[in-house]
């Protein structure tokens, strides 16, 4: 049976890069489930820092809900060194420096020139409950292979399996495991945190995959955390997504990252990028750009979208300056109170006068 005609209701939990992503507003789970259950991706949490052409992918998976097993799907801007176990609070301690709201491998690069019909496993490896696969293809060859693992994909899996395998035929697959969830002692609620070192020279940010499966009113939330070693600049392809924070990192926060484990890479200085996504599904077909060279320009492509819907993510306007009209405010009072005051010493001085 063809991939595409076999695609068919739901199945593949997504979470994005960068990303924190119920029936509420759908974060990132989309109210996915698995094959045998309930179980759903209820939250991920990520961060990308990009230094010296190296991009550290960090992101932890929580799930909830009842059932052997849930998959998920991430695209990848190119292939990874290795994937491990992140550190502990690395991700927390992010969430803690913008203060959010609470919410309601292998390196032979060569293995991604493998034939669009075929999938190339290029890593495998078990973090915690979760397999972890690393595997280039393109869309067809990569969903026809997640079915044949035990995925079950959504209707618009095909489209948006296509869409990043255009630009990159690197995706990272991880299948949770509930039956070894349960040997670890995990529960609801918790989760594990990983991250893939990704050489590359691209480090655009996945955001449109946290829209498969979803009704196209349902709101998609997320936070997206950069780190850079210089400012970046940003585009997006579309409505929803708001630069809340553009500052050097403060020196006490990139102390804390640096003391986490497997953290140790973090340089002295760097650039924090804070994001906050807000769009319906149906909006939601585009990625975010990024160019982390000083003075470099995001490519348009990276959007994923055409120059006509590219939007420049910058921090919001504040309006006018409002201290040139205070200041002229307040010397217009000085000057009235000194003609007051003038006219005052005018006039008891012609009293005085014999």
């Amino acid at each position: 049976m063809k991939y595409r005609s076999a695609v068919k209701v739901i199945g593949v939990a997504v979470p994005a890069a960068m990303v924190l992503l119920s029936a509420a507003p759908a974060s990132a789970c989309g109210g996915l489930v698995g094959e045998n259950g309930t179980i759903q991706l209820v939250r991920t949490t990520t961060l990308a820092a990009y230094t010296d052409g190296v991009e550290r992918y960090v992101t932890a998976f929580e799930f909830a809900g009842e059932g052997e097993s849930v998959g998920s799907i991430v695209p990848l801007p190119d292939v990874p060194t290795k994937v491990e176990r992140a550190g502990d609070w690395t991700l927390q301690r992010l969430a803690l420096e913008v203060a959010p709201p609470p919410p309601t491998a292998r390196e032979d690069a060569l293995a991604t020139d493998a034939p669009a019909d075929t999938v190339a496993i290029l890593l495998e490896t078990t973090i915690d409950a979760l397999d972890i696969t690393v595997l280039s293809g393109g869309g067809d060859a990569v969903g026809e292979w997640a079915l044949a693992n035990g995925f079950l994909l959504s209707p618009d899996a095909p489209e948006v399996l296509d869409f990043y395998a255009e630009r990159s035929p690197v995706f990272m697959a991880a299948k949770f495991d509930a039956n070894r969830a349960a040997e670890l002692g995990q529960t609801t609620g918790d989760s594990t945190p990983i991250m893939a070192t990704i050489p590359t020279d691209d480090p655009w940010v996945p955001l449109r995959i946290l829209s498969l499966g979803l009704d196209g009113g349902r709101t998609v939330e997320a936070d997206v955390f950069l780190l850079t070693d210089s400012q970046p600049e940003l585009l997006a392809g579309g409505p929803g997504l708001t630069l809340a924070r553009s500052e050097a990192a403060s020196p006490s926060l990139l102390n804390d990252l640096r003391s986490d484990v497997g953290m140790e890479w973090m340089p002295q200085s760097m650039w924090l990028s804070y994001l906050q996504l807000e769009a319906h599904a149906s909006d939601l077909d585009y990625d975010l750009a990024v160019s982390a060279d000083r003075g470099g320009e995001p490519s348009i492509g990276d959007a994923g979208v055409g120059p006509a819907s590219v939007v420049p993510v910058v921090l919001p306007d504040p309006g006018p300056a409002l201290w040139p009209v205070a200041l002229g405010l307040g010397a217009g009072i000085v000057v009235m109170v000194g003609l007051a005051g003038a006219r005052r010493n005018s006039t008891v001085t012609r009293r005085l006068s014999p």
